[in-house]
């Protein structure tokens, strides 16, 4: 079975724990949290993933970064997965436990990346136009991109709407490359 569909079932069965016990924010706080770390330490990502590393020792670091820092369930989860050595899974369960959270709450990611950032204003409007169109509550995320020159990309879901000048300088250089009678002069 593939660890994404391994990690979707571990994800779930934590969701569902969680919001059993009424700590559904807390774990989904520290599955972020997890999340962050292991974005930014390659070495625990890649210590996680490392079948020659023993369980127990996984477990130790684990517990030396997050004990007294996560809530009891999440400990108590990384534990459990450990002993059943499946602590590399950890590194598709974080995400996909995100995932899971916004389908259960309802609540759509959106991507907009601008060549300057965005007003206060902008970003209230976008975010009023996009609970509109999709009906959820929309988590914005934002980028900055100066290669743009100007306008927006937007990215919700699969969906992806591309405003930018530098898009449709690129359409127009195409267009011309194209056309017979711009290349005989």
């Amino acid at each position: 079975m593939s660890e994404i569909r391994i990690a979707s079932r571990y994800a779930k069965s934590l969701i569902e724990l969680a919001q059993e016990r009424g700590v559904l924010e807390q774990v989904k706080e520290d599955m972020d949290m997890f999340a962050k770390v292991l974005d930014q330490s390659r070495d625990l990502k890649l210590l996680m993933r490392n079948p020659v590393v023993k369980s127990d020792k996984k477990l130790a670091v684990i517990n030396a970064i997050f004990k007294g820092k996560v809530n009891d369930l999440t400990l108590a989860f990384f534990e459990i997965m450990a002993r059943k050595s499946r602590e590399s899974v950890l590194v598709f369960i974080a995400p996909e436990f995100t995932n899971q959270y916004n389908v259960y709450k309802g609540i759509t990611t959106a991507s907009v990346t601008t060549a300057v950032p965005l007003s206060e204003e902008l970003r209230n409007e976008l975010g009023q136009r996009l609970v509109a169109q999709t009906g959820q509550r929309v988590e914005l995320e934002e980028k900055i991109d100066p290669t743009l020159i100007g306008g927006f990309v937007l990215r919700v879901g699969d969906q992806q709407i591309d405003s930018s000048v530098k898009y449709n300088l690129n359409k127009l250089r195409n267009k011309f490359k194209d056309n017979p009678y711009i290349n005989k002069l």
